[in-house]
């Protein structure tokens, strides 16, 4: 089925994109991989928009980030996938993605809905996070950690700040759904598309 973008989508999701680089930098140092704001705008960014909205801003802020622009948590520029901390990257966008799909089919979704989905996209973000992270220091930059100490401090001391996010971002998803879907349907009845996608 064809799928219409219009200057309005573009523009939000390029705000999405700038929030999610500004959370990056609101972050609290903890060891291993500094907690950030940024799983709370990935997450919503899914939530409020759908699928193919929260994996459009969250890959525009990876493809900026790649190509210099210094708005990862740690820098920017090609060589940051060199960074264990990487994984959590492309973590992030299957994550949105995954939750957008989960609840995007009802125009308002439960609560047990909101929860499946953003605790999905939380296994998601770990998972890919945590596994570059064992792979690129054990097998490519040669500084070997165990996989129980990173367990400890990559998951068990950071998640407890990510669940509380990601139970605020299905909160606030519950009251604004409706309301993003009632201004996008009424924006849909009178616009005319601009770029179009087969996907």
């Amino acid at each position: 089925m064809e799928k219409q973008f219009d200057i309005g989508e573009l523009t939000m999701m390029a705000l999405f994109t700038a929030l999610i680089a500004i959370g990056a930098f609101i972050k609290i140092p903890v060891p291993v991989v500094p907690f950030t704001l940024q799983l709370f705008f990935t997450t919503a960014a899914g939530l409020f928009f759908g699928s193919r909205f929260g994996a459009g801003a969250v890959g525009l802020y990876i493809l900026l980030g790649l190509l210099g622009l210094p708005i990862f948590a740690e820098g920017g520029g090609f060589w940051y996938i060199l960074k264990p901390s990487f994984g959590y990257l492309p973590g992030f966008l299957l994550g949105s993605y995954v939750c957008g799909r989960l609840t995007e089919k009802s125009s308002a979704p439960t609560m047990g809905q909101l929860f499946a989905a953003v605790f999905a996209n939380l296994f998601l973000v770990y998972g890919a996070g945590l596994l570059y992270y064992y792979l690129i220091c054990n097998f490519v930059l040669g500084t070997p950690v165990a996989a129980g100490t990173l367990f400890l401090y990559g998951f068990c001391l950071a998640v407890p700040g990510d669940i509380v996010l990601c139970i605020l971002a299905a909160s606030m998803a519950k009251r604004l759904r409706p309301v993003i879907l009632k201004m996008q349907q009424e924006r849909a009845g009178r616009r005319k598309p601009c770029i179009r996608s087969t996907h």
